[in-house]
């Protein structure tokens, strides 16, 4: 029998959403609410224009310090425009701060829009695939506590310790992907989840079924992270394991302080 179905909400980091006091406020209100989790962007500019923006990793130590069952995590961090070993470690210190409730999330990030091309990164997204993977490669050994010893094409580590680690012996690791089959689902499918951006409910079963091929034959103990509005019930048909509800940054704070108090979709 499968498991029942997690209930998240996911905060922007930009125009209302951007304040950490008003973040940590939802994210409480989220868990008295029944949330299971509580995921937050990771932008650092948009294609909307010049909107208030704050950094995601603040936004989730409030968020930490505020809550004590909500998993919580960025969704998802463009590891190709961030030094790895850094990620790891806000990882590590956030999964300390909040009792082992971290996930971290990762991909490539907007190929268009400000993000990459306005500050001079890498845009290819060719190259950031490469970038992304050895910095999982990185963040994942350096969560062990054993020296890191990585000479790759992009990075390069000289036996360095990461201590403390996790709470967490395994820090859950969601991918997102865009696509239902390809590199980015066979990074996905190496992984503990995927994040589908952009896809439908049925998009979604076939990207569910082409990881189950990866994985030998079975997704147990794998999570396919869907967000929305409200069709929660048709991802949860087609093998969700967990639904977040999207808030929008053009509205106000209190309408989506309203659907935080409103509670997940019945159960």
């Amino acid at each position: 029998m499968a498991a029942p179905v997690k209930y998240g909400v996911y905060l922007p980091n930009f125009g209302p959403y951007a304040d950490a006091a008003a973040a940590a406020e939802l994210a409480a209100l989220a868990e008295q609410a029944g949330w299971d989790g509580v995921f937050v962007c990771d932008h650092i500019a948009r294609p909307e224009g010049v909107l208030p923006t704050a950094d995601p990793w603040i936004m989730l130590a409030a968020i930490a310090a505020a809550t004590t069952s909500v998993r919580l995590g960025a969704l998802v961090t463009p590891l190709a425009r961030r030094r790895p070993w850094n990620v790891a470690r806000e990882v590590t210190s956030l999964d300390h701060l909040s009792a082992g409730r971290m996930v971290a999330g990762v991909g490539l990030g907007i190929s268009l829009g400000p993000e990459f091309s306005d500050f001079g990164e890498e845009s290819d997204p060719r190259v950031r695939g490469d970038l992304l993977d050895e910095g999982l490669e990185i963040m994942r050994a350096a969560w062990t506590g054993d020296p890191v010893h990585h000479d790759g094409s992009h990075y390069r580590l000289n036996g360095v310790t990461f201590l403390p680690t996790p709470v967490q012996a395994d820090v859950p690791v969601w991918v997102a992907t865009e696509r239902v089959r390809g590199r980015p689902v066979r990074r996905a499918a190496a992984c503990d989840g995927v994040f589908p951006v952009g896809l439908s409910p049925d998009q979604g079963a076939q990207l569910l079924a082409e990881v189950a091929s990866l994985r030998g034959g079975s997704t147990d103990g794998y999570d396919l992270v869907a967000l929305g509005y409200d069709d929660a019930a048709a991802w949860e048909q087609v093998g969700g394991t967990w639904w977040l509800r999207l808030l929008n940054w053009y509205r106000p704070l209190t309408h989506g302080r309203r659907a935080i108090v409103a509670g997940p979709p019945a159960r």
